[in-house]
């Protein structure tokens, strides 16, 4: 047996092993030793290298890295691989501390945005809530190049919260990089602390996730997947510092992206977000005003699972609350079920998690690398779903 496939084999069996109360979704290991030989070919066609993490609530059931840093960094990509995660940061960053908020109820989700940052002014934005930010529905634009237009995190905040709508609240989607930024405050209004600063005490070190942050230490540097040349704004190859420019304006630290993190760490958000939506174990809860519990964040079922349900907001929209679910031509391939929830990232990230197969799937690429000229990844991701999902032998529900 090739070592690679041998590599799969182990960690079915170590899975097997590990299997706790329920039974983890079985697999076919030569059709999952597949999904790894798969993204083999695509190595320097659509990325570099890759990292895939594919389990259930309670274990990894396969762990493989394909290819190498870089053009000039030959070096294989180990599944300890430091990636930076982009707009992955909305979810299991921002989403996951509106979560932890909505649960003590520190946050409302029809509340206007206004009463948690007053600064957020201009025509219509009295009307924008909450779930409006979540739902991509706020009526910003899109994006605007903060870091050409100011020169610190305080303008480039101020000039977010003082841009106009371009439409009513509710009536269109549109995903907006400006709304993540502008909910990012409120989360810091609320928890009266950085977002960095308070995802590393409520998310990340209660759950052990030991290789997640933004601003990565210099000593991280080698192992971290370089992202791209950029010509725009810092005019170097960006390799352990956020490749995108509006968050490198505000310091490195941003909801919308910042994040570094690796498989096995993604992995272990998966499995308590599989559990936090009710899969394979009874559920302690939480409630009141107090801090998560110290073990690890246990927001109620209910909480989650509205953050992870379709919102129909506005009507025919795919989005949950800052959660994406499947839909035509999604990344998500063609195969997933109703309920399950996933996003992407630019610099070639995606998590996708199917609660009722007790399922997620998590890929990591650095695409972007040496440009983002390069889009192959759109074929990839929906691919790898699709051939993870005929991996099961299982087809439950």
């Amino acid at each position: 047996m090739k070592p690679r496939l041998a590599f799969v084999a182990l960690a079915l069996a170590v899975a097997t092993r590990l299997a706790g109360q329920t039974s983890p979704p079985q697999f076919d290991s030569t059709q999952l030793a597949a999904v790894v030989e798969y993204l083999r070919t695509q190595v320097d066609s659509a990325f570099p290298g890759a990292v895939i993490a594919v389990g259930n609530h309670s274990h990894i059931v396969l762990l493989a890295a394909v290819g190498h840093y870089g053009v000039d960094d030959p070096r294989p990509i180990t599944t300890e691989t430091v990636f930076d995660l982009a707009s992955l940061t909305k979810v299991i960053g921002l989403t996951t501390a509106c979560i932890l908020l909505v649960d003590q109820k520190k946050l409302d989700l029809d509340a206007p945005v206004q009463r948690y940052l007053p600064e957020f002014t201009g025509k219509g934005k009295e009307s924008v809530t909450i779930r409006h930010l979540l739902t991509h529905s706020s009526g910003l634009p899109a994006w605007r190049p903060l870091f050409r237009e100011t020169a610190t995190r305080e303008a480039a905040l101020a000039l977010v919260d003082t841009t106009p709508l371009d439409t009513v609240p509710g009536a269109r989607y549109l995903y907006s990089d400006l709304g993540a930024i502008v909910l990012t405050q409120v989360v810091e209004r609320i928890t009266r602390t950085r977002i960095d600063q308070y995802l590393d005490t409520a998310v990340f070190k209660p759950m052990g996730m030991t290789t997640t942050r933004y601003l990565p230490p210099a000593e991280w540097r080698d192992r971290i997947a370089p992202t791209e040349m950029d010509t725009a704004f810092r005019h170097r190859m960006i390799r352990g510092e956020v490749h995108d420019e509006n968050t490198g304006r505000l310091g490195g630290i941003s909801g919308h992206a910042g994040l570094f993190s690796t498989g096995p760490d993604l992995a272990k958000f998966a499995m308590w977000m599989l559990r936090s939506d009710g899969v394979g174990q009874s559920r302690a809860t939480t409630g009141g005003d107090g801090p998560p519990a110290p073990a690890r964040p246990c927001p109620t079922l209910p909480v989650v699972q509205e953050f992870t349900t379709r919102q129909d907001l506005p009507p025919g929209s795919s989005r949950a609350l800052g959660w994406d679910t499947p839909s035509e031509n999604s990344s998500a391939g063609t195969k997933m079920l109703a309920h399950a929830f996933g996003h992407t990232g630019f610099t070639g990230t995606s998590i996708w998690l199917d609660p009722d197969r007790d399922l997620f799937i998590i890929l990591l690429t650095n695409r972007v690398h040496p440009t983002r000229a390069n889009t192959k990844i759109r074929e990839v991701r929906p691919h790898v779903a699709d051939l993870v999902v005929d991996a099961l032998t299982d087809q439950r529900p």
